[in-house]
């Protein structure tokens, strides 16, 4: 054992959602649990979006992206796992006792008998608008995220690109912007299928296939107008804005992850049908996987985090049950439901 380290049964790599619900889920499984997270806040890639709308949750209505990120953290620290945040893991080696040890961007360590990986595509940033000069209107009306809907109402909107939260957007504006027009590269567009027909039958104004070619301004504080090019006829357009919405992705980056040995592809690691990596005493969920049946919703992540976990049960102790009781028959859940009961009976 490494001296003067704490050694934890299971750190948890990525503090979104894959992570917390892993994390919860170990709490369920009585394992002495870590979370490190890059970010100075728990939440990983829902930070962007906190006014998207979340459909697809299994059991949870409708509900704003900020919201459901604040549930899953609730839920995610249900059994006082250890947060660490702001902390950038880059380096791994394996003990002689067969745990680990990870090393941060700070030098900190932290000693573990297994890994979960759920650090989504690793370093991310947004896109950038490749328009000489861009830059200087992220000050004033050039987004790349949408943090708050009011802030477009009675605005003239345009939308360059068409992945899922260019269509969320579209049709989130739609009904209280002046207007909204959506410029993409491709017919195609990302997102489900469903919300694409939405925003096509609304009043949104779809052009394909466009890029923006130019930005323009009159007093040389905002854009006011944008010149945007058809691809094919290179036939160019002016079109009167209040404001530009960018979504063209996200640039990842591993980093000193690709040299673990991982078997990384270009966007994510391979694992089994159990989240197990290629390496021993490491197991992945959430985006940073690929395997089979992924599936590629948040829902899908808890069903990765929730196999990784118990891999990791079962690769710390052989004999214990494959999975963990549910949580009505679960006595992890005694003394909370009884807290929760005597509240309950106060309101």
């Amino acid at each position: 054992m490494q001296e003067g380290i704490e050694l934890y049964d299971v750190t948890i790599i990525g503090g979104g959602p894959a992570g917390l619900y892993t994390a919860f889920y170990s709490g369920m499984r009585e394992l002495k649990t870590k979370l490190i997270e890059a970010q100075d806040k728990l939440g990983g890639r829902m930070l962007l979006y906190p006014e998207k709308i979340i459909w697809d949750v299994g059991g949870v209505t409708p509900i704003r992206c900020e919201k459901l990120t604040e549930q899953l953290i609730e839920q995610g620290t249900t059994f006082d796992p250890t947060i660490v945040l702001g902390e950038q893991i880059t380096g791994l080696e394996r003990q002689e006792d067969g745990t680990f040890i990870l090393t941060a961007a700070s030098g900190a360590k932290h000693h573990t008998r297994t890994i979960i990986m759920a650090c989504g595509y690793g370093i991310r940033k947004m896109a950038k608008l490749e328009i000489e000069g861009a830059d200087r209107y992220e000050v004033t009306n050039l987004y790349y995220t949408v943090q708050d809907l009011e802030s477009f109402r009675g605005k003239r909107v345009l939308i360059s690109g068409g992945g899922d939260s260019a269509v969320d957007w579209a049709n989130e504006l739609e009904p209280i912007a002046a207007s909204v027009t959506v410029v993409h590269r491709r017919d195609s567009f990302g997102g489900l299928e469903r919300n694409v027909t939405r925003m096509k039958e609304s009043s949104v104004n779809v052009l394909t296939p466009y890029s923006v070619k130019a930005l323009h301004s009159i007093n040389g504080e905002t854009i006011s107008q944008v010149t945007i090019q058809h691809l094919e006829n290179e036939v160019e357009e002016k079109v009167e804005v209040d404001a530009i919405i960018v979504n063209h992705g996200m640039r990842s980056d591993f980093g000193p992850i690709r040299e673990w040995g991982l078997d990384l592809g270009e966007w994510k690691a391979n694992v089994s049908e159990k989240m197990e990596t290629n390496i021993p005493g490491i197991f992945g969920a959430g985006d940073f996987i690929n395997h089979g049946s992924k599936v590629g919703l948040i829902a899908g992540t808890f069903t990765d985090g929730v196999v990784a976990l118990n891999s990791a049960k079962l690769y710390l102790e052989p004999d214990a049950n494959p999975v963990a009781y549910v949580s009505s028959h679960n006595d992890r859940f005694k003394e909370k439901n009884r807290e929760l009961e005597t509240v309950l009976a106060q309101d």
